[in-house]
């Protein structure tokens, strides 16, 4: 009895740390994150550029040398590299009256969806009106929308009131379609800026469109890069709507592009030049937007 009662009591080994196991998400950060997984993303975005490098090298070439022989006989023979395609193109007014065409179709409708859509998410996301939920649910309805379904009765709206075949009225449709995306984007992302960072300003005096300019829209930068970014490359390489809503002297250069195609089919010295600037530019504005468009198209992802 003594020695059982001298002997110490004993207790399970508590364990130094408990060991969880990785998600699904951290095991595929990690697999990702090797070496020979960052060769393989820089081929695959080299091969991705192929057809950007062709086209920039056919546009340098004579068309004497295009029919010839492939754009990557340039690299043996780099006396072929000229810049007298571009200088056709810029002799070319149809050419270049359409990227000017397209460049004023494509910032009104970027510019005017970017502010439209910011508005109405803010008032979707912290104003309270009657119906709020029901007129965003009809807005978030309209996305399945096919743009094809409203080309026939659009084209005989505008051909009534006039703006058939105008600048303004492919601003128009551009914007109309748009909108119920750029309103369901904005409205989400804005609903998830703290509640007690506008109260704060609404205490220091802040009305609404001051909380909107000064604090919502700041905050909402990326999202609003993002939806920028989205637009402008719609708008830019859109051909159908422009096909349908333009007439000679107010196409873009798709529509110019492609016009050239089916009245001069050789005329390869001229095409290959502008198709390199029609796709060169979008290209340009997403690299120059890259890290807002990230940052856009991720929040939320982590909190």
């Amino acid at each position: 009895m003594t020695a059982q009662a001298e002997s110490p009591t004993k207790t399970a080994p508590v364990p130094e740390a408990v060991k969880t196991k990785p998600s699904l998400g951290s095991r595929l950060a990690e697999a990702v994150s090797g070496g020979a997984v960052r060769v393989f993303l820089i081929v695959v975005g080299l091969f991705w550029l192929v057809p950007t490098i062709g086209l920039l090298l056919s546009s340098l070439r004579a068309p004497e040398d295009m029919s010839a022989s492939g754009w990557w006989t340039v690299f043996s023979k780099p006396a072929q590299l000229t810049f007298g395609s571009y200088q056709k193109l810029l002799e070319n007014g149809d050419i270049t009256d359409s990227v000017v065409n397209t460049v004023l179709i494509t910032v009104p409708a970027t510019v005017l969806v970017v502010l439209v859509g910011s508005l109405a998410g803010y008032a979707f996301a912290w104003m309270e009106f009657p119906g709020r939920d029901w007129w965003f649910l009809a807005v978030v309805g309209l996305l399945v929308v096919p743009v094809q379904v409203a080309l026939i009765p659009i084209a005989e709206l505008f051909g009534n009131i006039g703006l058939f075949g105008t600048i303004f009225g492919v601003i128009l449709f551009h914007t109309g379609f748009g909108l119920p995306f750029a309103v369901f984007l904005l409205r989400n992302f804005f609903a998830e800026i703290p509640r007690e960072l506008l109260e704060a300003a609404r205490l220091d005096g802040a009305g609404e469109l001051r909380l909107f300019a000064r604090v919502v829209m700041p905050l909402g930068g990326p999202a609003i890069a993002s939806l920028g970014i989205f637009q402008f490359l719609w708008v830019w390489n859109d051909m159908l709507v422009a096909l349908v809503f333009t007439k000679s002297g107010t196409q873009p250069i798709t529509v110019a592009l492609q016009t050239q195609v089916r009245q001069f089919g050789n005329n390869i010295d001229v095409l290959a030049p502008g198709a390199f600037i029609s796709m060169v530019i979008p290209l340009a504005v997403f690299f120059a937007f890259q890290r807002q468009f990230v940052s856009g198209v991720m929040a939320g992802a982590v909190k």
